[in-house]
């Protein structure tokens, strides 16, 4: 990708991004598709089998503390419920612990690999499925430290909004009727607009740190330059996605989770509905991590900082020659 080409990327609007995203994964189908058999499909796998397990734990919960509530105190079988049901919890926070750890894991190496190879597509720089392997456990430490200042961020985010609404509760409260009920909705707005902002600023800071010699907090600050000027393109791309997570994933919770309750449906359909949903959930998470490395280009373009194409290339060399990152890895050429 030359220098023309790295300026018409800042005019790329919304189905810009999405038909620029599509032309890598079929350009270079081949080892995106060992990505997502590697990596992806088993992050899907993960995310989709912790819907099912945890409604299975939560139904022998509830189940068992509904029979706890029927069996008198003092007796032997009330204590053994209660044995039973800590039992349970036990078994739930572990499989979460257990559920979030290689979530993580699979979830950072994904980003790895796929940020890696658009990177060298754009670069021209030979790459191959074995490269991309070796390379991609050598980034995994950078991109932990910007998940973790980022997890930071939300939880600080969380802290401070969960104060306005006590501070709201103590001095408005409920007296104000209509006027009360405006002003939560509004909140709310800002709330989930402040969640999805950050949520693109994780994004970018994600990318930033494969192919920057940025990571943390310095990552975040970056990503939050790139945004500015993009703001209204890089929402609405993370709402798309955001949303067709959730739709899937509430799709499989309905249909295959609950859907013997809610629908009668048969084994062998839920079965096939689950597929769809795995297949699905795949291909979102792959077309998640490609977007996002080209909405860091398309942002860089914005900016006029135009990536040197050979100091990139050597930035990625460092990673398979595993040594240290200096500030000369990545030069940005920048034109007015």
């Amino acid at each position: 990708m030359d220098t023309a080409e790295q300026e018409k990327m800042q005019f790329l609007g919304f189905f810009g991004v999405y038909r620029e995203s599509y032309k890598l994964i079929f350009s270079w189908k081949k080892i995106f598709s060992q990505i997502t058999l590697t990596l992806i499909l088993p992050l899907s796998f993960i995310f989709l089998i912790h819907i099912q397990v945890s409604d299975a734990l939560f139904g022998k919960i509830a189940d068992d503390t509904e029979n706890l509530t029927e069996t008198p105190r003092g007796t032997p079988q009330h204590q053994k419920l209660l044995d039973l049901i800590s039992s349970d919890w036990t078994t739930f926070f572990v499989f979460k612990l257990v559920y979030f750890i290689l979530l993580l894991i699979f979830s950072l190496l994904s980003t790895s690999a796929v940020v890696y190879t658009v990177a060298s597509f754009y670069t021209a720089k030979d790459v191959s499925f074995n490269k991309v392997i070796s390379v991609v456990p050598k980034v995994w430490k950078r991109l932990m430290l910007t998940f973790l200042c980022t997890v930071v961020a939300f939880i600080l985010y969380n802290v401070m909004a969960a104060a306005v609404m006590v501070i709201w509760v103590l001095t408005v409260g409920v007296r104000h009727g209509s006027a009360a009920t405006f002003l939560v909705i509004l909140i709310a707005i800002l709330y989930l607009v402040g969640l999805v902002y950050l949520t693109v600023v994780w994004l970018l800071a994600s990318v930033v740190t494969v192919l920057e010699d940025s990571y943390g907090y310095e990552a975040m600050i970056k990503s939050k330059e790139l945004i500015k000027g993009n703001m209204g393109l890089s929402v609405m791309i993370v709402l798309k996605l955001n949303v067709s997570f959730f739709l899937t994933q509430l799709l499989f919770s309905m249909v295959v989770v609950n859907g013997g309750k809610l629908f009668d449906l048969g084994s062998m359909d839920r079965t096939l509905f689950g597929i769809v949903c795995f297949l699905l959930l795949s291909h979102l998470f792959l077309l998640m991590l490609v977007i996002q490395t080209v909405l860091y280009f398309v942002c860089k373009s914005y900016h006029h900082e135009i990536v040197d194409k050979s100091a990139l290339s050597d930035h990625l060399e460092v990673y398979e020659c595993y040594e240290p990152l200096t500030t000369k890895d990545v030069q940005l050429d920048y034109h007015v």
